[in-house]
């Protein structure tokens, strides 16, 4: 297998070098058992719902698999990433949306043959069918992942993660996700909120924490999706209308990025543990086409140059589809 190092990768694909410097505000509560993280994709969200040529109805989802991913990737106190998966018997067949603790986000969905496209206003339980949800924390190396399953509960993908949230990890969270097209192109953003413990069940206090977090569900839940989506009302102007009277405190600003870590190193290192045999079947006109589901890139390896050299697979050229 190739050992060829990526920082000697010079050819990388052609994708957007797009960063939104304040794609994620932290924030917590100070009069109530509340922290949550406020998700704005911006631009970002229109570059990478526009690598696939996907039916409204499909982008819009990503744009919200994307801006949850975003938000649940901003709790990593570790390097690592955050994903979710769902698997259904619907239209989309699979969709997977990953963000690193560095806010590197990616994303890409696998739809099913059909005579048409679906509804532009089809739900996200229309768009999945049913199937299972996962979430994963992965923290490289040797370390092992954390995957959490449940069965696709619920019309919404907000309240596919509630309902994750409730029974695989008994934790209150509220979840308000947006996405759609404006006349700025393509947006995504999302509101999470989760429940912090602060009093034991027996405690006078606990009925007090569940009424204050009642409240800041509430208040959450006025936000619109119009709110949600404006490039011209700052974060901290949302946060500071729908928290005001509750002891809102501000954290410090995260990045997010286009974060598809697709490379020729890595595909070459791939096509390394071939047979020829094998690579003699995957060569079409000469050339070995490998494709980046999620940057919908293309790579061209010519089939003359493999033969088990690295050096020679990453002297290809790649090109974008």
């Amino acid at each position: 297998m190739s050992q060829t190092p990526l920082f000697l990768d010079t050819e990388r694909p052609a994708v957007p070098d797009l960063i939104v410097p304040r794609g994620v505000v932290p924030f917590h509560l100070a009069d109530a058992p509340v922290r949550g993280r406020l998700v704005r994709l911006g631009p970002l969200a229109a570059a990478l719902l526009g690598r696939h040529d996907h039916p409204l109805a499909v982008r819009r989802l990503a744009g919200e698999a994307l801006a949850l991913a975003a938000g649940l990737a901003g709790a990593l106190k570790f390097r690592g990433s955050f994903s979710l998966q769902t698997k259904g018997d619907g239209p989309v067949r699979t969709l997977v949306a990953d963000c690193t603790e560095l806010g590197a986000l990616r994303c890409y969905a696998s739809l099913a043959a059909l005579p048409e496209a679906p509804a532009a206003n089809a739900s996200a339980r229309d768009l999945l069918g049913s199937g299972y949800l996962a979430f994963t924390v992965d923290q490289g190396g040797e370390r092992e992942r954390h995957q959490g399953i449940v069965a696709i509960t619920g019309e919404t993908l907000a309240e596919m993660a509630g309902h994750y949230f409730a029974t695989s990890e008994q934790h209150a969270c509220h979840i308000l996700l947006a996405s759609a097209e404006t006349a700025q192109g393509w947006r995504a953003s999302g509101l999470i909120l989760e429940r912090i413990a602060e009093s034991d069940d027996a405690s006078p206090a606990r009925a007090a924490d569940e009424e204050d977090w009642q409240t800041a569900a509430l208040l959450a839940a006025t936000a619109t999706a119009a709110e949600l989506l404006d490039d011209a009302l700052a974060p901290e102007t949302l946060l500071h209308r729908l928290f005001h009277g509750t002891g809102l405190r501000l954290g410090q600003p995260r990045a997010l990025a286009f974060g598809c870590r697709c490379s020729r190193a890595r595909l070459a290192a791939i096509l390394d543990s071939f047979s020829p045999d094998d690579l003699d079947a995957m060569a079409v006109a000469a050339d070995i086409v490998m494709t980046c589901e999620f940057c919908n890139v293309d790579f061209h390896f010519p089939r003359a140059s493999l033969g088990g050299n690295a050096g020679e697979i990453l002297s290809g050229r790649n090109r974008e589809a």
